[in-house]
């Protein structure tokens, strides 16, 4: 009798961040969080609440807003993943961080990468939003510091311009 097969702890994964590949092995077990900033040293997205209520950790896989503590990172293998250090060659995220900085629309900065890439992705699936809109479109990101009036207002002033 022959045992059966060992396997491995570890996963292969190809992974496409900011438009670079990446073939790696990692624990099954592992967010795609966890991966970005341990594994590949993108720091951008930050890891709050580690329970998916806070934003802070928000990225684009396939162009669609993911709360990347809560993804497992076997899940999106394959996928096209934007951070925000990516998106810097992008015209809108430009615009966007421009306006984050011209309205001091952070404090700390702990959220400020979850915010902008929830913003960009809002700002790439509605031309003109309205405040209010805008406000329950960022609910799901939180800023301890307050700033949600001038997070709202670098928002809206971006969506004039993209």
């Amino acid at each position: 009798m022959t045992a059966p097969p060992r396997l491995s702890r570890y996963l292969q994964l190809n992974l496409n961040v900011n438009g670079k590949n990446f073939e790696l092995n990692v624990e099954p077990r592992m967010s795609l969080l966890d991966v970005l900033r341990i594994n590949l040293g993108y720091t951008g997205a930050k890891k709050g609440c580690d329970m998916g209520s806070c934003g802070a950790c928000t990225v684009l896989v396939d162009g669609k807003t993911r709360l990347s503590c809560l993804t497992l990172a076997a899940s999106v293998t394959n996928s096209k993943i934007e951070t925000v250090e990516g998106i810097e060659n992008d015209p809108k995220g430009k615009i966007l961080q421009e306006s984050f900085i011209k309205h001091d629309a952070l404090q700390c900065g702990f959220c400020t990468p979850g915010q902008v890439i929830s913003a960009l992705f809002l700002l790439n699936t509605r031309k003109s939003p309205t405040k209010n809109e805008i406000k329950r479109f960022m609910a799901g990101n939180v800023c301890r510091c307050g700033a949600y009036p001038k997070i709202i207002q670098a928002i809206e002033d971006a969506s004039k311009v993209i």
